[in-house]
């Protein structure tokens, strides 16, 4: 009996014990469905949000209400608008299965599962794709009232922005530079098509002008990119240039080394000299190529805010005017190291004193002009002694494409864009300057072995 008695107070513990534990169990399962958690343990943080767009949804400025039409099968892109939601109350997102409520379907004109219409102050969108890139461009795009206009100058062999064209050998590679050396291949010039995707994606139309043909071809312009042409502009051109920068437009100068292209004396008009130099930085620069200077430290600005490591492939370097101009002010974003100096000669690397300028060399700057000072007009320029590091070949490298954007969306006065970068579908791959190529061979190929040699000694010898 005492035995019988001893085997039902156990069952009685086990019972309440599984009891306990499918209580627990629910309770978790209850929580987890009224407050649910993500945790993405993807390298490529796949099934999360990117900052990008995290960034530009909590900057949203006007309400967007989004309507998902999905199949059971849209389960991920469901998931999609559920985080997108989660990010900002200015998103409302409602889902509807298009066979099940047709009446909700046909008056917003959709005819298949998959498509989102977004609505935002009076604005229709459709968007029929699951990717968060179009997502995320088309709340861009309804809630802002207007769309500008990023014009590229063309006519002087400049890198085409709807040219796909980039190198298919390895940059870096032995006897490749673009700097000392470089000559221009125009058949094989690098485009400038991810830079302009990049601006369409966040809601920018692009447009060639040529201004040969149009001598008002700039109206309009919310932002003018001048980008590494290899021939001087007419003086016609150049006139064109001043009297849209007079009338308070913005432009963005990519001019590289060793080339003039007449706007020299308009830079000048904003304080900036254009020198005539290619800038040399032995200490920090990207692979091999010595005349492609690589910055991590900026000077402080909207445009550099949290940026990565930038690098320039055949740059040249930027200097003050003597006196300053008045109505105008200049800000250096970019500077080389210590280490490097913008030389003269563009066939040899050596420093020559008196002749080559010591650095830091300034490679970057923005500036600001009135025309007068009664004038209510304001003009801004960037200018970078280079246009290599925001083609195709190297846009996606890096701090690079983000550095191009941002400059533009400073220029067009779109702030709250900066930052914003659409994701690439690049491979995934490594990039250090010099000294930290450096670094890495000595570490795992000089300290680690000795390390282990010596560890490996010593317990060799005491065992003997």
């Amino acid at each position: 009996m005492a035995a019988l008695r001893l085997l039902r107070g156990r069952r009685g513990d086990i019972a309440l014990y599984t009891l306990g534990v499918v209580g627990v169990l629910l309770a978790l399962a209850h929580l987890s469905v009224r407050y649910p958690f993500r945790f993405d343990m993807t390298e490529s943080r796949r099934f999360s949000l990117s900052d990008a767009t995290v960034t530009m949804l909590k900057r949203l400025e006007r309400p967007v209400h989004i309507v998902f039409f999905h199949d059971p099968l849209m389960r991920d892109t469901v998931d999609l608008y559920e985080l997108i939601a989660k990010q900002t109350p200015r998103v409302t997102v409602e889902f509807h299965d298009p066979v099940i409520n047709p009446a909700r379907a046909r008056m917003l004109g959709v005819n298949f599962a998959g498509t989102t219409v977004m609505e935002s102050e009076g604005r229709r969108l459709q968007v029929n794709s699951p990717s968060e890139i179009d997502i995320a461009n088309g709340i861009l795009r309804v809630s802002r009232a207007a769309t500008q206009r990023v014009c590229f100058l063309d006519g002087h062999s400049e890198p085409d922005p709807f040219s796909l064209e980039s190198h298919d050998h390895m940059e870096g590679a032995a006897g490749h530079t673009h700097g000392l050396g470089a000559k221009f291949v125009l058949h094989e010039r690098h485009g400038m098509a991810k830079a302009r995707h990049a601006l369409e994606t966040l809601n920018y139309t692009v447009e060639k002008v040529l201004l040969v043909q149009r001598a008002n071809g700039l109206a309009g312009c919310a932002v003018l990119i001048v980008g590494g042409p290899k021939i001087a502009l007419l003086p016609r051109e150049v006139d064109a240039v001043r009297a849209y920068l007079a009338g308070g437009g913005n432009a963005f100068f990519m001019l590289d080394p060793f080339v003039a292209t007449g706007l020299e004396p308009v830079i000048r008009e904003y304080g900036v000299v254009l020198d005539n130099d290619i800038v040399i930085d032995e200490a920090s620069h990207f692979w091999t190529d010595v005349s492609a200077p690589a910055v991590s430290d900026y000077n402080r600005h909207q445009i550099t805010r949290d940026l990565p490591l930038t690098f320039f492939p055949g740059a040249r370097s930027l200097s003050p005017t003597p006196q300053r101009l008045p109505g105008a002010s200049v800000v250096p974003l970019v500077n080389s190291s210590k280490n490097s100096w913008g030389q003269a000669d563009p066939n040899r690397v050596g420093f020559v004193k008196g002749r080559d300028e010591p650095g830091p060399n300034t490679l970057m700057v923005v500036a600001l002009r009135r025309p007068g000072e009664e004038s209510t007009l304001r003009s801004r320029i960037a200018v970078v002694g280079d246009s290599d590091f925001a083609t195709n070949s190297f846009f996606h490298i890096m701090g690079n494409g983000t550095l191009f954007l941002n400059t533009v969306n400073y220029l067009a006065a779109q702030e709250n864009l900066i930052g914003l970068q659409p994701r690439t579908a690049d491979l995934p791959r490594v990039n250090l300057t010099n000294r930290q190529m450096k670094g890495t061979f000595f570490l795992s190929v000089v300290l680690v072995p000795a390390l282990l040699a010596v560890v490996g000694t010593a317990v060799w010898w005491k065992q003997h």
